[in-house]
Order: structure tokens, then C-alpha cells, then sequence
């Protein structure tokens, strides 16, 4: 039996627990936290190491003599995955390749070299650089966009409403906190529609699996509040972003596995936000995908991941969405109507991650919203409309 090790065991990470059991698999799930609910998958086997504990998921990797490593929707892991593969000889990224795909600075430098589309941007660490970086982005006739250069799910990002002193010095802050080596990067601000890509990479060819449009709150935190499967745009702009996409993937030198590549479309043509070297998250890749194409792209990372073959042939061409529930600061006192909106035709998932009784605040990060809605209809249009009619239907009450 193949052994595979599965680097996080959070509810992100679950659905590649469950599917590589139920593939017949021996699991190991790393995670520092003992309670994880991804331990509680029949049969896993545990190891409550940190998922960034390099040395010691090294060792354990190597107590279990596994056959492969992966995470599902996390950044941070990536560089363990590729200290792994390396040590053992497995089939993974390289730990090159993993730093320009974790942070923000080394991706923007290998797009660029690489002439792959980017905004305007540079890489601060003290407040003088900051404020001399904004201000040439001031210059050039953009608004500017501020955040850390290794960290994820939306946070310490903040767009500048304008160039005053005590702005700068906030949004210098609040993204300092959140960065972990403490560098920023100060960006053009991209104004158009925003998508996702999702692709699988084999023996050096990155296959676009599919396209995804993508909804958020907006400024200052710009948190995903909506995707959609496949994408509405014109078919030529699709084509730019296939091309952009495999650029993208080429520069920053992923060869095997998954990618989730983010792009905004400007009056310049597509440019890129950031690129994954792992499946996206959002239940993007382990829900919707599945639902539009047919494609089991988390079972398809497992087999890369042990060197099998991958059936990625698109299945089917139909439309899914993830919408999630608005809401404000506050303790949710009831929640009603989850029952029925849930036997509505189409629907696939109602989720409820913040439950009675909780205290919640605004949405200002990916971990502060407190619930979604999955579906699947014949186009993404129709699969829109039933995410938003389940909505409609949930009446929550907030004090």
C-alpha cells in the first residue's frame, strides 16, 4: 500500500484526507494542532508536527517511508513539501520554485525577468522605503494597494483611499502586523474583473482545467465573497488569460503538480495578482471544479504526487458557484431556514462555520465569514441563482 503525506489536517485539507483513503491509501496528516478534524478521518495516521517544521517533518516523512507529499490549499506548507520531495526524491516542486511561489516579492521578480504581465510594484521593509515607494506609485497615476509579502487569505492587505500621512502610517501598520519576515510590497492597484485559474502541470505542461470568476468585499479588504464556474468573459480574453496563465507557471518553474494562478483583467490585458503551486482554496478546487468540468482535481494532485497518470480530461461542461452570507460585527443569536434552503434543487452544500452563540465581526479576512453556499446548475448563470435564492432564504439574527 502507497503511502502519502498530507501536510495540514484543517478543514481545508480534509477532502484530500478522505479522498486518499478512500483511494486505498496509508495517510499521514501533518498538523500542529491534536485536535485537527482532519485526524479524525478513519484510519490516518497522526503526526503533531507544525506543517513549516521543516527538520521534523523530514524526519517523520522518513519514519513512515512515504511515497509522496502534498498540501491541498495552503502556501506556507509549499516549502516543506519541497524540502521533502528533495530529501527523499519524490515528485514535488523545488525549494526555488516553492520561495517564488510563498512570496509575493520573489514571484513579482521572476514574472517580470520572465516577461510575464505584473503590476507596477516594490519591496519595502522600513517605513522610509514604504513611504518612498508609495509615492512613485502616486506618480505613475495609480492607486495603491499595501501587503505582506508571505501571508494569504486576504490578510494585513489594504488599498489606500488616499496618499495622506496618518493613512500611510495605518495601512503601513496593519500590514507590517501581518507579515511575517516584516517585508511589504507597495503595488498599482489593478482595476477590472478578477478570475482564478486552475491547472494541473505534468512532466513540464501546465493543462488549464478551468476558469473562475470571482467576487469580493471590495476595499480595504478585499475578501472572496463569491466564485463562479466557468468563467462569463469573452472567449478572447480567456484565451489571453490560458496564455498568461502557462507564462505564469513556466516563470515561476512548477513542473508537477497544481496551480491556482489569480488575474486581474485591465485596460492593459490580463495581469497577475499571485500564483499558488497548490490547489485553490475556497472549496474552489475540491467542489466547483468537479461540479463544472468533471475533473477530480484533488485525486489528480494524489496521483502526481506518487507519480501515477492523472485523468484530467474534461468530463462535462455545466456551471457551479460558492456564494457566502453577509454580515456584521456582532453575537449570532439564531439562524433559521438552512433545513429547507438546503433541499432546493441545485443546492450541493450549505455550511455554517460560525454557529449560534459565536461573536463575529466583519468580514475582513477569508477566516471571519461565517458560512457559504455551494451549487450546481446547467451554466454558471443558473448556478448564481440558486446560491443566491438558498440566501435569500437563511435568515440570520445578529445582536
Amino acid at each position: 500500500m502507497k503511502k502519502i503525506m498530507i501536510l495540514g489536517a484543517s478543514i481545508l485539507q480534509t477532502p484530500a484526507i478522505q479522498k486518499a483513503k478512500d483511494m486505498g491509501l496509508d495517510v499521514i496528516a501533518v498538523d500542529m494542532n491534536p485536535q485537527a478534524v482532519g485526524f479524525q478521518v478513519d484510519g490516518v495516521k497522526k503526526e503533531v508536527i507544525s506543517t513549516i517544521d521543516i527538520p521534523m517533518v523530514i524526519k517523520a516523512a522518513e519514519k513512515h517511508q512515504i511515497d509522496g507529499i502534498m498540501t491541498l490549499a495552503s502556501d506556507m506548507p509549499m516549502r516543506t513539501v519541497a524540502a521533502v520531495a528533495e530529501k527523499m526524491n519524490l515528485i514535488g516542486i523545488d525549494q526555488e520554485t516553492a520561495i517564488k511561489a510563498t512570496n509575493k516579492a520573489e514571484m513579482r521578480k521572476a514574472l517580470r525577468k520572465n516577461n510575464v504581465p505584473i503590476p507596477l510594484f516594490f519591496q519595502v521593509n522600513t517605513k522610509e522605503e514604504f513611504f518612498a515607494a508609495v509615492q512613485k506609485i502616486k506618480d505613475s497615476g495609480y492607486r495603491c494597494i499595501v501587503k505582506p509579502v508571505d501571508n494569504s487569505g486576504s490578510r494585513g492587505i489594504d488599498l489606500l483611499k488616499d496618499f495622506e500621512s496618518e493613512t500611510l502610517n495605518n495601512a503601513y501598520e496593519y500590514s507590517k502586523e501581518s507579515s511575517k519576515s516584516g517585508d511589504l510590497m507597495v503595488e498599482e492597484f489593478m482595476e477590472g474583473p478578477e478570475v482564478s485559474v486552475e491547472t494541473l502541470s505534468i512532466n513540464g505542461e501546465c493543462y488549464v482545467i478551468q476558469i473562475t470568476d470571482k467576487i469580493t468585499t471590495g476595499s480595504p479588504y478585499f475578501v472572496e465573497m463569491g466564485h463562479s464556474q466557468p468563467s462569463q468573459l469573452p472567449d478572447d480574453i480567456k484565451e489571453e488569460i490560458i496564455q498568461v496563465t502557462k507564462a505564469a507557471n513556466k516563470a515561476i518553474g512548477i513542473k508537477n503538480g497544481p496551480s491556482h494562478t489569480e488575474i486581474k483583467i485591465t485596460k492593459d490585458g490580463p495581469k497577475i495578482v499571485e500564483l499558488g503551486a497548490r490547489l485553490g482554496g475556497d472549496n474552489i478546487t475540491t467542489h466547483l471544479t468537479p461540479l463544472s468540468t468533471g475533473v477530480d482535481m484533488v485525486e489528480c494532485c494524489i496521483k502526481i504526487a506518487l507519480g501515477e497518470e492523472p485523468d484530467f480530461e474534461i468530463k462535462k461542461n455545466n456551471g457551479s458557484a460558492i456564494r457566502y452570507f453577509l454580515q456584521r460585527a456582532g453575537k449570532i443569536i439564531d439562524i433559521k431556514g438552512v433545513d429547507d434552503a438546503t433541499c432546493m434543487e441545485g443546492v450541493k452544500q450549505i455550511s455554517i462555520v460560525h454557529n449560534i452563540g459565536e461573536e463575529i465581526t466583519e468580514i475582513n479576512n477569508s477566516a471571519s465569514r461565517m458560512g457559504f453556499v455551494i451549487a450546481g446548475g446547467k451554466d454558471a448563470d443558473a448556478a448564481i441563482k440558486i446560491c443566491e435564492k438558498a440566501l435569500a432564504n437563511i435568515h440570520v439574527d445578529i445582536k
